[in-house]
């Protein structure tokens, strides 16, 4: 079956066949890293990793890019209001992102610019747009005239009349409709010189710069958050299709990640952050419930549903160690027929999972009856959870399983030397007492006398104050 995918540009689900033969372009609107990452940001990479993962076991070579806007008006507003360089800002909250993608085993983009990185790219777009009648400058800034572009609003379904760019007024603006492309540099603000006088980029103009600077004029797909339908993709398109490009293909947008009904967003202050769920769930657990849902949905958060997929993510990992258990390695196999036409049709995951289950609960079954089958079946779910990202085998998750262990062998050595100075206690030893916590101390673990009896703990620095977490923007740029 040919992968099947809903262009949100033509309302459809239509074939997707590459613009070149084996490989396929992707662009993702990353995050724009104004604050630590929150859940609600990290739904959008997990669904376009399993795009990503998919097409990569359908045998394409995907070249995949993700970028980082790295200068913003919050991200400006952000650093003044703690009192650090704006660069410093960035490039804090930029490694926060990327240890968030890694913890849930999110695949590396191939190529991951900053919108600093890439000023040339965004003049020379802007002198393209002058010279073709699409932009124009005032006052120190220069804007789009979207009345230029007859297709304008055709992907978000906006009427011209309806425009609202969400952009303070200014006084060059011919018509408050116009979007800004460059903004005139302002009293203690970053700037770049261009031939329109110093100042910094508009925001929608970064992404069509770094889209076509590593995939091309025309490219495959471009991803990002429902909520940046308008005006942010609506935008890039504009501009790309006013300098001359065809850009993207087809366009994917992934439903929110909502709470209450309402989008997560620090706004709304319903944001959750990472840390605070992994106290809970294991990455992997975190990233299966996280890829569970359509991802064009809007998917209710709650703790109950994290919890119960969890409990389902479990089912499959436990079916998989037992057959390595009792069969030793199990390689990856093949996806079925049902779980490969469910992804073809839209990337209909509740559907794959439905399989996935299906299939486990029959190697359960032949585990359970000792037949020979069982080998083959858990190679073959092995293959879907690796779709999914969840493969149990991957050394992402393995390395978490070599902790729990490394653990529980340390609680057992450390609660013998907690009990052999309970001992020394007891024989008023007080010598060997101490020493025994002193070398305990030594090895990061601190010991506490209650109650109950001594407990230990392993020493952690002291924590650092939390940022803010930032607002999703569809998990994106």
């Amino acid at each position: 079956m040919t992968l099947r995918l809903y262009d949100t540009r033509t309302r459809v689900v239509r074939e997707f066949h590459p613009l070149r033969e084996g490989q396929v372009s992707i662009y993702l609107c990353g995050a724009t890293v104004q604050g630590r990452p929150h859940v609600g940001h990290l739904r959008s990479a997990v669904v376009f990793d399993v795009l990503r993962r998919w097409l990569q076991a359908k045998g394409f070579d995907v070249l995949f890019a993700r970028n980082v806007t790295d200068i913003d008006d919050k991200i400006l507003v952000k650093a003044a209001e703690a009192g650090r360089p704006w660069w410093e800002w960035a490039a804090t909250h930029e490694r926060a992102f990327a240890s968030a993608y890694d913890r849930l085993g999110v695949l590396p983009p191939s190529v991951e610019p900053r919108a600093t990185g890439h000023i040339t790219q965004m003049v020379d777009c802007i002198e393209r747009l002058i010279e073709r009648g699409h932009a124009y400058t005032g006052a120190g800034d220069v804007y789009f005239d979207v009345r230029s572009l007859p297709e304008y609003g055709k992907l978000s379904g906006h009427q011209l009349d309806d425009v609202h760019q969400g952009e303070s007024a200014a006084e060059g603006k011919r018509d408050p409709r116009d979007f800004t492309l460059w903004k005139g540099a302002k009293p203690g603000e970053p700037w770049w010189p261009t031939p329109w006088g110093p100042g910094r980029p508009g925001w929608h103009l970064e992404c069509t710069a770094m889209a076509t600077t590593y995939l091309g004029s025309e490219f495959d797909i471009h991803c990002g958050g429902m909520d940046l339908v308008f005006p942010h993709h609506e935008n890039e398109l504009a501009q790309a299709r006013g300098a001359g490009d065809s850009f993207a293909r087809f366009w994917l947008h992934n439903g929110w990640l909502s709470l209450g009904g309402e989008k997560m967003s620090k706004s709304l202050g319903n944001v959750l952050s990472l840390e605070e769920l992994l106290t809970a769930v294991r990455p992997q657990e975190l990233r299966y419930y996280l890829g569970c849902a359509h991802y064009r949905s809007t998917q209710e958060f709650s703790f109950e549903a994290v919890i119960e997929a969890a409990v389902a993510y479990k089912r499959l990992e436990s079916f998989v160690l037992r057959a390595a258990d009792e069969y030793g390695e199990i390689a990856l196999g093949e996806v079925t027929g049902d779980f490969a036409s469910a992804l073809d049709d839209d990337l209909a995951v509740p559907k794959a999972l439905a399989e996935l289950q299906r299939h486990a609960k029959q190697g359960n079954t032949e585990l359970a009856e000792r037949k020979p089958g069982a080998a083959a079946t858990a190679a073959s779910v092995r293959a879907m959870l690796a779709v999914l990202g969840c493969d149990p085998f991957d050394p992402i998750w393995a390395s978490g399983r070599e902790e729990k262990a490394a653990l529980v062998a340390l609680d057992v050595l450390v609660e013998a030397e907690l009990s052999r100075r309970e001992a020394a206690r007891a024989d008023k030893d007080w010598a060997t007492a101490d020493e025994v916590r002193d070398r305990l101390r030594k090895a990061g673990i601190d010991v506490t006398d209650g109650p109950d009896g001594p407990k230990w703990s392993l020493e952690a620095p002291e924590p650092l104050e939390k940022p803010e977490s930032t607002e999703t923007n569809g998990g994106q740029s």
